[in-house]
């Protein structure tokens, strides 16, 4: 997808060539377990949501995710994706995809070599109607095992790539609420799939788990905070529409990206949207 600077909030939906041209980025993907992950379930953990903006807590989220596949022992993280959502969404505070996927990606060109295994996907964000997040994980499961073959275990043979979808404690508690998800999309999200789940203060996770289906909880992996971190999208957006500083909350190179642009600088905690925004669709990310 090509992304520039130059006022891309004009251009609107992406163009059909766009799509036609879409590749998976995998510059950052394992190819072949190492003989210390032996035996190890690949895994793959797709992070999916607004990200308007990108936090340094949504980069956070891969490491934690990372650490605990590693303190498992039972998984080894191969790649990991953040997919923002398109702009069919419709979300309050939803800056125009373009912008979005463009903060991704500056905020992941930062990392350090350790955490060059997150990347940036726009497949969701190029779609022109709503995708629900279990067919974006069915995308993911189809460019990285259907087309791509899997992933090379020690001994070279072709073995399938785990797919988990990666969010903090206030999706889950989503899960329980009526008329957000469909029962069969969250079946197939948490049954071929399976979700790591992140702890976040104000959330109830404990309750949030005992309300969902007992064949489905065994999917859940949770991941305590030891520091407590809860910077949002919100409260950032709402730090901006108030003149106030979001340093070291965000990634200075998508500070200078927000600061070029102009976003969220109109009516608290709704950016450069116009006019109201209808409810999200159903099947939220």
């Amino acid at each position: 997808m090509d992304i520039n600077n130059t006022a891309p909030a004009a251009r609107g939906l992406v163009s059909s060539e766009e799509l036609r041209n879409y590749s998976l980025e995998t510059s950052a993907l394992t190819t072949k377990l190492s003989q210390d992950d032996r035996g190890k379930i690949p895994l793959a953990v797709i992070a999916c949501g607004s990200f308007s903006p990108p936090t340094y807590l949504h980069l956070r989220m891969f490491e934690m995710a990372k650490d605990w596949a590693r303190k498992d022992g039972k998984y080894a993280v191969v790649g990991a994706y953040i997919s923002p959502v398109g702009d069919a969404y419709k979300k309050k505070g939803l800056a125009p995809a373009v912008h979005r996927v463009r903060m991704c990606e500056l905020a992941t060109s930062t990392m350090d070599a350790k955490s060059k295994f997150i990347m940036v996907d726009p497949w969701e964000a190029l779609q022109s109607s709503y995708q629900p997040t279990a067919q974006v994980l069915d995308h993911f499961n189809y460019e990285l095992n259907t087309k791509l073959g899997g992933i090379e275990d020690c001994d070279g043979k072709r073995i399938r790539i785990q797919i988990m979808l990666l969010g903090g404690a206030d999706l889950l508690e989503t899960f329980t609420q009526p008329g957000v998800w469909s029962v069969v999309d969250l079946n197939h999200i948490l049954c071929d799939f399976g979700a790591v789940i992140i702890e976040r203060q104000g959330t109830d996770l404990e309750g949030s788990i005992e309300k969902l289906e007992p064949s489905w909880r065994k999917h859940v992996h949770v991941i305590n905070q030891h520091i407590r971190n809860d910077v949002s999208s919100t409260k950032i957006r709402d730090f901006l529409s108030t003149e106030q500083s979001i340093k070291y909350l965000v990634p200075e190179l998508v500070i200078q990206y927000i600061d070029e642009q102009g976003l969220y600088r109109t009516v608290a905690g709704v950016g450069n949207n116009t006019g109201p925004a209808p409810a999200p669709p159903v099947d939220q990310s």
